[in-house]
């Protein structure tokens, strides 16, 4: 992956993030895979090499859009984190499958195959309803409360 592609990338994500108020999920993706690392080499090795080789080239170029590009790498990461589904969920709390042209303002999660697992965060809305803080909550953290705030 060469500099300019990687700048070019950068700036049109966070300008795409500066219009819309979107979160910024690169941190939290960061870590998922420092721990994807630990637990699954290959799936690590796999989700840097779509980074390197997909993600990155596709936003530089103006081929996709950038911030449904992120989350479908946030996606990407949870699958090979654990095997499962993946959901949307409205600003009602209803969920439905995930597809790629969900609004930014569903929360998407994906949840695991394997019992007693918690749903793994893919991306937060912008500005999440109270029903999907409730469901973030729970599914994805394990509270029964959501914080006030």
């Amino acid at each position: 992956m060469d500099r300019a592609a990687r700048e070019e990338a950068d700036r049109r994500f966070a300008e795409a993030m500066e219009a819309t108020g979107a979160r910024d999920p690169r941190d939290f993706y960061r870590q998922a895979l420092k721990d994807l690392k630990e637990s699954n080499p290959a799936g690590y090795d796999r989700a840097v090499g779509h980074f390197q080789d997909v993600l990155v080239p596709a936003i530089a170029s103006g081929e996709t859009e950038p911030l449904g590009a992120w989350r479908e790498y946030g996606r990407l990461i949870a699958e090979v984190t654990a095997p499962g589904k993946t959901v949307e969920i409205d600003e009602t709390g209803k969920s439905r499958p995930y597809v790629p042209e969900s609004p930014l303002e569903r929360l998407v999660l994906h949840i695991p195959e394997e019992r007693g697992r918690r749903a793994i965060l893919v991306s937060l809305p912008p500005k999440p309803s109270l029903a999907q803080r409730a469901t973030f909550e729970l599914l994805v953290r394990g509270k029964q409360r959501v914080p006030s705030g």
